[in-house]
């Protein structure tokens, strides 16, 4: 009888320590797994990130290909156009109105694409950092659009695609506020948490009241914010003024 009871209580120790394995290997299976979906999520995420990346690089590749012709092609117009207004006067006569507005329209249009063209070109040295936002905003004001910036939050090291990012899209906010804010003033706002670097450039213009037409300066906004996978609203707000809002995630940078 006592044997018959010491096995009884043998297989049950056996059962629970074969239980309790059996919960440990199940556990550890599932750890696992998640391991392994954690890892596609995230092979997944850089495969997209990469993608959207090569994405950006190759349509700035194009826009310096076309701006470059361009600015050749628009420079040689604005030549022969000066060349036949001279030419019109040496002659005592009085250039006409529409060769006059060639002339100064394709200068315009010089001086925008060599300055566009000075920002691409910065990008392949490393662009502007945020350290460089205080000068933005100096010229903002020099232009006479009242500007004021403000830091909040514990200043820290942020990746530097991230800074770069984050100065393109106090730059191209600054450049429509000083477009179509008309008399207003400006506030650029860059706040540090742990994990997020935000960016606010809000005006108190009148403006328009629709929102805005997609342009090429706030689809490469939009495409730089995603690329790094953040987020951008660019919206009127709701009775005047304009806000131009970035998330950027930034770890703290290595």
């Amino acid at each position: 009888m006592r044997t018959d009871r010491g096995w009884a209580r043998f297989y049950r120790t056996g059962w629970i320590v074969s239980a309790m394995f059996g919960m440990m290997a199940a556990h550890q299976w599932k750890e696992h797994v998640a391991e392994v979906e954690k890892r596609a999520e995230e092979a997944e995420r850089t495969r997209e990130e990469e993608a959207l990346r090569r994405a950006v690089e190759e349509r700035l590749r194009i826009a310096r290909e076309l701006h470059d012709s361009l600015t050749h092609s628009i420079s040689v117009i604005k030549v022969q156009a000066g060349v036949a207004t001279h030419l019109a006067r040496k002659n005592g006569e009085e250039p006409s109105p529409a060769l006059l507005a060639i002339e100064e329209a394709s200068g315009d249009a010089v001086r925008e694409l060599r300055s566009t063209l000075d920002v691409l070109r910065r990008d392949e040295d490393g662009g502007g950092g945020l350290e460089r936002v205080p000068t933005l905003v100096e010229r903002a004001r020099s232009s006479g659009l009242p500007t004021s910036y403000r830091i909040r939050g514990v200043v820290r090291r942020v990746p530097s695609e991230v800074e770069r990012t984050a100065y393109r899209v106090v730059q191209e906010a600054l450049t429509n506020a000083t477009r179509h804010a008309g008399s207003a003033h400006v506030a650029v706002e860059v706040t540090y948490d742990e994990r997020c670097l935000t960016v606010r450039v809000e005006d108190d213009g009148v403006g328009s009241r629709k929102p805005p037409v997609p342009g090429y300066g706030l689809v490469g906004m939009r495409e730089r914010v995603t690329a790094l996978g953040g987020r951008l609203r660019a919206e009127p707000g709701r009775e005047r003024g304009f806000t131009v809002l970035a998330e950027l995630p930034a770890p703290t940078a290595s």
